[in-house]
C-alpha cells in the first residue's frame, strides 16, 4: 500500500463581491442582522457566463503551479459539487478538457458541503492502491444559480468559488492521511434540499416559479445536527488513532456560519486560535469551503509541514465526515 501527501493547493473566488449592504437593497435584511447570525460580511458571486468548471480552472492551475506539475501529469481528477455545469457529462471531464489533463480519469461526486472530505477519501483510496500517482481534488460551487434571491434566510448565506488540492502517491512511511471518518443519514432529506429539478420531480413550465426549484433549508434543525455530528466525527477520527484534541495544530471546519464553527469548537474543546475561519469573506461555498480555507492557510505561512490538520464538514443528505492529516 502507498501513502498520500498534499503537495499543492489553489483557490479561486469570482471577482464580483456582494456585500451585506448590497443584499439589504434587495431583501429585508441588514449588515448587522447577517453578521450577528452568520458572521458573513460578503460573498463572491460568479458572472452569468461563468460555470462551475470555469471556477475550477484557475483553482486547478494554482494548485498545479504550487505542486510544480502540469495538467498532463495528472492521473485522476475528482470534482465535488452540487452545482455541476450540466446533468451530464460530469464537471470533472469538462474541467479536464479546459486544462488539457488528457491523461486523467475524471469523475464528479455529490455529497453537498461534505463533498471535498468525501472526495479526499476516494482519491486517497485510489492513490494508495498504487494505480495512480497524482490526483487533483476540487470542491467547487456556483450556488448563486441555485439560491432564491428573494429569500433572505438563504440568499445571505451562500457564495461561489473553488478550492483545489493536489494529492501525490508516496511511500507508506511518508503517508500524510492518518484517518478518515465518513457518515450519512438519509432520514432528514427534506431539512436541506432542492425539491425540483431531478428525476423525481423534473423542472417543467408549470413549476418554473415554484420555490422548490431553489435550495431550501430548515436552519434550526440543521444547526443542531451539524454541530453534534461534526464534533462527534472529529472525536472519533482522533480516538481511532490515539490522538487527542490537544494534538491538533489546525482545525479547518466547513465554513457554514460562525455559530456552527464556534459550537463545534466548544464541543470538542479546542483552543479557538487553532480553528481557521474565513466565512466572513466568502460565505458558505459548500464543497469549496474547506479547500479554499486550506489554500489560504497554506499560503499564509502559518501551516507548517508536520503539523496535524483536521478537516470536518456536514452537508445535505445528510452527510458528514472528518479527515486527520499530518501535513
Amino acid at each position: 500500500m502507498k501513502g498520500i501527501k498534499i503537495i499543492g493547493t489553489g483557490k479561486y473566488a469570482p471577482e464580483n463581491i456582494v456585500t451585506n449592504d448590497d443584499l439589504a437593497e434587495k431583501v429585508e435584511t441588514s449588515h448587522e442582522w447577517i453578521v450577528t447570525r452568520t458572521g458573513i460580511e460578503q460573498r463572491h458571486i460568479a458572472a452569468d457566463d461563468q460555470a462551475t468548471s470555469d471556477l475550477c480552472v484557475p483553482a486547478a492551475q494554482n494548485a498545479l503551479d504550487d505542486a510544480g506539475l502540469t495538467a498532463e501529469d495528472l492521473d485522476l481528477i475528482i470534482v465535488a459539487t452540487l452545482s455541476p455545469d450540466k446533468p451530464f457529462p460530469n464537471t470533472a471531464t469538462i474541467l479536464q478538457r479546459k486544462i488539457g489533463a488528457k491523461n486523467a480519469a475524471c469523475f464528479s461526486i455529490e455529497a453537498a458541503c461534505t463533498g471535498f472530505v468525501y472526495a479526499m477519501e476516494v482519491a486517497s483510496s485510489m492513490l494508495r492502491c498504487g494505480n495512480y500517482k497524482n490526483a487533483l481534488v476540487i470542491g467547487a460551487e456556483k450556488l448563486s444559480s441555485q439560491v432564491n434571491w428573494s429569500d433572505r434566510n438563504t440568499c445571505v448565506l451562500f457564495g461561489d468559488g473553488a478550492g483545489a488540492a493536489i494529492l501525490e502517491s508516496v511511500e507508506e512511511k511518508d503517508n500524510s492521511l492518518l484517518n478518515s471518518i465518513l457518515a450519512s443519514d438519509g432520514t432528514h432529506e427534506e431539512l436541506l434540499h432542492t425539491a425540483i429539478g431531478g428525476s423525481a420531480t423534473p423542472a417543467t413550465a408549470e413549476n418554473l416559479d415554484d420555490p422548490g426549484r431553489y435550495l431550501q433549508m430548515q436552519g434550526r434543525e440543521v444547526f443542531k445536527l451539524a454541530v453534534t455530528n461534526m464534533a462527534n466525527s472529529v472525536k472519533k477520527a482522533l480516538e481511532e488513532i490515539n490522538l487527542s484534541v490537544d494534538d491538533i495544530d489546525w482545525l479547518i471546519p466547513h465554513q457554514a456560519n460562525v455559530r456552527i464553527i464556534s459550537a463545534v469548537g466548544d464541543k470538542i474543546g479546542i483552543n479557538s486560535e487553532k480553528v481557521f475561519v474565513n466565512v466572513q469573506k466568502y460565505g458558505n461555498t459548500s464543497a469549496a469551503t474547506i479547500p479554499i480555507a486550506l489554500d489560504e492557510l497554506a499560503r499564509s505561512g502559518e501551516l507548517k509541514r508536520g503539523q496535524i490538520l483536521v478537516f470536518v464538514a456536514f452537508g445535505g443528505g445528510f452527510t458528514w465526515g472528518a479527515t486527520v492529516l499530518k501535513y
